[in-house]
């Protein structure tokens, strides 16, 4: 079974500045940063940002994922403006999801604004379908409009 979610959450600031705070790594140290609540902590294993890069991403008790993710980054497109990261380790992975892809992808409204496109895709063994329940998009929300408030807030600095 495949499944797939997205949401989309608007962000007062250029795409270009947007990307800048949701590539590589800056996004692990915002996390950290901003969202002690969702995350309890993002910390990169190996790496400089770039594909390849693995993070270990540590969910707060109650977050709607549960315990802990290690992604690797499988795309990172400067041109698009996305980003994918694909879960080698973690809770997901032991209760029995065969693949879970975390994407984002930032998209330009007008000079001044953006989207930020959070999406899910996951694969499961048709006898495990009831595990789709536990795939929220939720704390990938958060994480974006948070950094998109951030970035707002921030836009007149040139390196966020």
């Amino acid at each position: 079974m495949k499944g797939h979610l997205s949401v989309d959450t608007p962000a007062a600031a250029p795409a270009r500045l947007v990307w800048n705070a949701v590539r590589g790594v800056e996004l692990a140290r915002l996390v950290n940063e901003l969202l002690g609540g969702v995350i309890r902590r993002a910390e990169v294993i190996k790496g400089d940002g770039g594909v390849g890069t693995i993070l270990k991403v540590t969910f707060a008790p109650g977050a709607p994922e549960p315990g802990f993710w290690k992604v690797i980054f499988r795309i990172m497109d400067d041109e698009k403006l996305v980003k994918e990261a694909e879960v080698i380790e973690g809770d997901f992975i032991k209760l029995g999801f065969d693949q879970y892809r975390v994407r984002f992808r930032v998209i330009e409204k007008d000079a001044g604004s953006s989207i930020i496109r959070s999406s899910i895709e996951y694969e499961l063994e048709d006898s495990k379908k009831e595990l789709a329940s536990l795939v929220s998009t939720k704390s990938l929300e958060t994480v974006a409009a948070t950094i998109g408030k951030y970035v707002a807030k921030n836009s007149t600095r040139k390196n966020l």
